[in-house]
């Protein structure tokens, strides 16, 4: 009886101790509630940090930034706006490179002087080119005042030629021309490149400035077989009835076209020149610039004069080499040639270009003559001695006489008589 009361309230006293404890842990510690829809946690910004103003107390100073390591430098800049605004240095000053200098000033030169190029032909008695000369041999005077030489050089130049046939000689003279074309296509190298012009009545551009080959050969084969000179007999371009009656000079019928009865032969030797010189103006400046007229040298009826085609050729640097044929290679009819009879047109010219610019007159009449003279002017202009000074004289466009001498007796000196020096934009 005792046992079972006393296992009761035991029993029971057990029961309410652990209960009481229980509650007592539970509420020690913080209740957790589960929603029923979970949301993900949110980061909060962090909290704004304005720097504490600067104090002479070293508490107040805030700790120096990381600085890169010593084995790893910083990134260069990149040019990178976003990037330059977190430096405030960068952002109010301009950034220059101290290596580059200005755009400005790299490219900007001031110059008052004009540089001279002469080319020189030296020969002996004989006719033959003299090599081996120094720049010590050669002395060159401007308008009687010596020159003080700043470029020399005996190097062979490329060329570029324009070769000038003049297709109004008479038949057997043109047929002689024609029968040697062939060997001057040989003449030339292939670095050299070669412009054809045939004039008479007009100038014909046969072929433009192209390397010595196929285009050069087909103009070539062009004029042997379209091209004529003169049959012969006595042209007559005038008389009583030429274009109808007259009175006292005067067309009887003014509203009859005045056509002659013939037509007047030209020689536009000046007027080819000239297209050829402007021609060759555009070239490189580093080749040697020369025009080579084959022709017996007559002008008539040109549109320019001979004084406005030279000053064209001497600022530009071109030499006029000539071989003359028919006429002007008859030794006796040369010496008439000087007699200009009127209406007859300007006797040979060729001697006055050749002699103004440094370039010579070759005098052959048969066909491997001719075909020799080729030869013979291509080597010349391509092996001269090339001169060159600065002149200290003002730039306007008055003509230079120059003289070149060599230190050397029994030599034969060939080179420009003068030039006109290039306006200032030119330089």
């Amino acid at each position: 009886m005792r046992a079972g009361l006393w296992r009761g309230p035991s029993l029971t006293l057990l029961l309410l101790v652990f209960a009481l404890y229980g509650g007592l842990a539970a509420q020690s510690q913080p209740q957790k509630s589960l929603p029923d829809n979970p949301q993900p946690q949110k980061t909060l910004p962090p909290p704004d940090y304005s720097p504490p103003p600067e104090s002479s107390s070293r508490d107040s100073v805030p700790a120096p930034a990381a600085q890169p390591k010593v084995d790893q430098p910083a990134e260069p800049d990149s040019g990178d706006p976003a990037r330059a605004s977190d430096n405030p240095a960068s952002a109010t000053q301009p950034v220059r490179n101290p290596v580059t200098p200005d755009t400005d000033r790299l490219y900007k030169l001031v110059s008052t002087t004009n540089f001279v190029e002469i080319p020189v032909t030296v020969k002996d008695t004989s006719g033959h080119m003299v090599e081996g000369l120094l720049p010590k041999d050669f002395t060159v005077y401007e308008n009687g005042t010596r020159q003080k030489l700043t470029y020399f050089t005996s190097d062979p130049l490329a060329i570029s030629a324009a070769v000038l046939i003049d297709v109004s000689m008479s038949d057997t003279a043109l047929r002689r021309v024609q029968d040697g074309l062939q060997a001057l296509q040989g003449a030339f190298s292939p670095y050299d490149e070669v412009a054809v012009y045939t004039y008479g009545n007009s100038v014909t551009k046969e072929s433009s400035f192209s390397t010595a080959g196929d285009r050069l050969a087909t103009a070539l084969n062009r004029i042997v077989e379209t091209k004529h000179g003169e049959r012969g007999g006595v042209p007559v371009s005038g008389g009583p009835f030429e274009g109808g009656p007259t009175v006292n000079g005067h067309p009887l019928d003014p509203s009859v076209p005045q056509i002659p009865i013939i037509p007047r032969d030209r020689r536009v030797l000046n007027d080819a020149v000239l297209q050829a010189a402007l021609d060759l103006s555009k070239v490189q400046p580093a080749r040697r610039r020369v025009i080579l007229i084959v022709g017996d040298g007559r002008e008539d009826g040109s549109h320019a004069s001979y004084a406005d085609v030279l000053k064209i050729l001497l600022t530009n640097k071109i030499s006029v080499y000539a071989i003359g044929v028919g006429s002007a290679a008859i030794p006796l009819y040369r010496r008439l040639e000087q007699i200009n009879v009127p209406g007859t047109g300007n006797a040979n010219i060729l001697p006055k270009y050749a002699s103004a610019t440094g370039g010579e007159v070759f005098s052959e009449f048969t066909k491997q003559a001719i075909e020799n003279a080729y030869s013979a002017v291509t080597f010349v202009a391509r092996n001269q001695y090339t001169l060159g000074y600065y002149t200290q004289g003002t730039l306007a466009e008055n003509y230079r006489e120059i003289e070149v001498r060599v230190a050397r007796s029994g030599l034969r000196v060939t080179a420009k008589a003068g030039y006109y020096p290039l306006p200032p934009g030119r330089q």
